[in-house]
């Protein structure tokens, strides 16, 4: 499926803003687990993980609509 330019573009823009978000969760996680973790630390840790790894689903997603298929 080909998309339009105005796809393109608010897929890229999309993508973007997933990937800072990625970046940041994955900073606050390291910062959160390299300090002594109270219980309710790991929770909240074990919560950024799992969002960090939807990010991450959606990131991929968006890369495959925005690279060309090659075997296409």
């Amino acid at each position: 499926m080909m998309l339009t330019e105005e796809e393109t573009s608010a897929a890229r823009a999309q993508l973007n803003e997933l990937q800072i978000e990625h970046r940041d969760l994955n900073l606050v996680i390291e910062h959160l687990t390299r300090a002594p973790v109270a219980e309710q630390d790991q929770l909240l840790i074990q919560r950024l993980k799992k969002r960090k790894l939807l990010l991450k689903d959606k990131i991929f997603q968006l890369e495959g609509m925005l690279v060309p298929d090659i075997l296409a």
